[in-house]
């Protein structure tokens, strides 16, 4: 018995939106942060350059299938948080849907790679990672690697989602780059961090050198 020509097109239609539904609720979303938030969330903070890729086998799934992670062999130039190991292999997944990242093999770029850590000098990154071009990075975004968002981390950035804002504690600085901007490289993300002042309060910093122990005010972004 021949089926309905519109029961077809019902079917597949349905088909389409329900596949079109799973590929969405797949898709990789990353909430922006600022570069000092990115730094102490992260288990690892290098600078290195990738000098090999392959696909790898990570195990298998709850039915059996194997995992299939992207392997980056990597020549570390320096760490700026870590293990005391370098880092030999960075991993991630095969495809950006599942917040894979894409780098340069070639060996010829040098990148700012933030992640989590594994064990023996590996680490896993995703995009929601803070991984930058070194070049691309600001002067005071390359100082502050070393010690000045270390000395932030007991601060909290908070994002300016709509004006007028405010800070709701001492310990928090706002961010507003999005906000006055409309980019999250903006302004207070390359050229300040959010410091712990003497009174225990948290307020933007920029400046050449480290803040000093009697740091008390700020420049305001």
């Amino acid at each position: 018995m021949p089926f309905p020509v519109n029961g077809i097109l019902s079917a597949l239609a349905l088909l389409l939106l329900l596949w079109r539904a799973e590929e969405l609720a797949e898709a990789c979303s990353c909430a922006p942060v600022h570069p000092q938030q990115a730094f102490c969330n992260a288990d690892v903070v290098i600078r290195a350059k990738v000098v090999g890729v392959r696909e790898v086998d990570s195990g298998n799934d709850i039915y059996g299938n194997p995992i299939k992670r992207i392997q980056y062999d990597v020549k570390q130039i320096k760490m700026f948080k870590g293990p005391d190991q370098d880092i030999e292999a960075v991993f991630t997944a095969p495809v950006s849907a599942v917040c894979g990242v894409t780098l340069d093999a070639t060996g010829k770029k040098e990148y700012l790679i933030s992640g989590k850590a594994e064990t023996g000098g590996r680490m896993h990154v995703t995009l929601c990672d803070y991984i930058m071009l070194w070049d691309s990075l600001s002067a005071t975004q390359k100082k502050s690697l070393s010690q000045r968002y270390q000395m932030g981390c007991d601060c909290k950035i908070v994002r300016c989602p709509s004006l007028p804002c405010e800070i709701s504690a001492p310990e928090e600085c706002l961010w507003t780059d999005l906000m006055i901007e409309k980019q999250v490289h903006g302004r207070q993300a390359n050229h300040y961090a959010c410091v712990k002042r003497a009174d225990g309060s948290c307020s933007w910093y920029r400046g050449v050198a480290p803040p000093k122990k009697e740091f008390i005010d700020a420049e305001d972004p």
